[in-house]
């Protein structure tokens, strides 16, 4: 075992540093794994200035800018974005053309994105009574996929208030109708009519406000953990761990680490997959061509280079970790009593949590040096196991999902 880990570390640490599989066919690998497992796509359906855009940046983290130059189009008046944008992408969001726009007519792209999408998150302003297109288009979807998930977020409550000096409702008021006192009376009678308007075809109804900082209202977010629990509750992803973390050290929640997260969330997943999905070519270099590529994209992000003694270092923190999740589908053939399906599984979840763990070293890593600080083995250590554990558990869900 000794010289087996010996063997794996000395090929893991010149792989990283020199991927021996190309670019190209890196992602080409990885398109046929996320091809082969869904990503799950949010279709967000609504009129133009609605909010659709400011409840995706709410849900992912992603700045309204990376929303906007992120989406690509997928039809010629719809479009998606997928987060985060690295493949495999967590969640994919698709957005057609603000309903009621001139000259839009909808028929064609309820039908194409009513076979692409697996939640439908209506998004309506709370004081906009004008809604007849939208119902339309809800209850023709309806028709087509009758068991379909439906959210209705409404949006823009602020609008609403009394005056601009009102601040939001504490504790959150609408869990429940009546709504609690402190409701004004204009904006609850809003809410109620717009249930009204999709009686029968919304599951659940979450009153929100998104803001700017300028905006002067707090917090910025108001509802969003109404619209997670919705989200969860009607269509169980465990995403919510996965887009954020708990009880992070301080320098993993400055402006890089929160960069990196994403790249380390989605890569770590693409470890899993290549790991565990029996695809043509699929090995241990894929895996590590992944881990290189994560590597690479938080040295960038930090803007140090990546270099054989940091991963040295980093990989130090692991231990042999790194060779139960790299060699991990050879290894537990060995195992007694472990089939292939078993082995493939274990590979999967190390694999990812493996990769993890060693992106959030990384980040602690590289911000001790932009400090001039060296953290010691021993730190590097503690922190390892803790993200491994964590990252264990909060991509076990998604893997789980996958089919691993």
């Amino acid at each position: 075992m000794e010289a087996l880990s010996r063997r794996f570390w000395s090929k893991w640490i010149s792989q990283i540093m020199k991927p021996t599989i190309p670019e190209a066919e890196l992602s080409a690998r990885l398109k046929e794994a996320s091809q082969r497992l869904p990503t799950p796509v949010f279709w967000m359906l609504g009129k133009a200035q609605s909010g659709k855009t400011s409840i995706i940046h709410a849900l992912t983290g992603s700045t309204l800018a990376e929303i906007g130059n992120g989406f690509k189009p997928c039809t010629l008046s719809a479009g998606f974005f997928d987060f985060p944008c690295s493949p495999p992408a967590l969640v994919r969001f698709l957005d057609t053309r603000g309903l009621a726009e001139t000259g839009y007519n909808p028929t064609d792209d309820i039908g194409w994105c009513g076979q692409q999408a697996h939640l439908l998150i209506v998004v309506v302003k709370a004081m906009d009574h004008q809604q007849d297109c939208v119902v339309k288009a809800v209850r023709e979807i309806r028709k087509q996929r009758p068991d379909w998930p439906v959210i209705v977020a409404q949006t823009t409550l602020h609008e609403g208030y009394a005056s601009r000096e009102m601040e939001h409702v504490t504790p959150y008021p609408c869990d429940s109708v009546p709504f609690d006192a402190g409701m004004p009376s204009d904006l609850t009678r809003s809410l109620l009519k717009q249930r009204e308007l999709f009686a029968g075809l919304g599951d659940h109804y979450v009153p929100l406000d998104f803001t700017l900082e300028e905006d002067g209202y707090k917090p910025l977010d108001y509802g969003i953990e109404k619209l997670w629990n919705a989200i969860e509750e009607t269509f169980p992803l465990g995403l919510l761990a996965l887009f954020r973390q708990s009880e992070q050290r301080h320098l993993l929640n400055d402006d890089y680490a929160r960069k990196a997260h994403p790249h380390i969330i989605s890569f770590a997943i693409a470890a899993g997959l290549a790991a565990a999905i029996p695809i043509p070519a699929a090995s241990l270099a894929t895996t590590v061509a992944v881990q290189a590529k994560l590597f690479h994209s938080i040295a960038s992000i930090y803007g140090l280079p990546l270099t054989a003694k940091s991963v040295t270092e980093v990989s130090g923190a692991a231990g042999i970790g790194v060779l139960v999740g790299m060699g991990g589908r050879e290894l537990a053939k060995l195992v007694p009593g472990y089939g292939q399906t078993a082995a493939l599984g274990v590979a999967g979840l190390y694999s990812s949590a493996v990769t993890y763990a060693l992106g959030r070293v990384f980040c602690l890593y590289f911000a001790g040096m932009l400090r001039g600080h060296a953290f010691s083995a021993k730190i590097l250590h503690s922190l390892y196991r803790e993200e491994f554990k964590r990252g264990r558990a909060i991509l076990l869900n998604s893997l789980e999902r996958k089919g691993i």
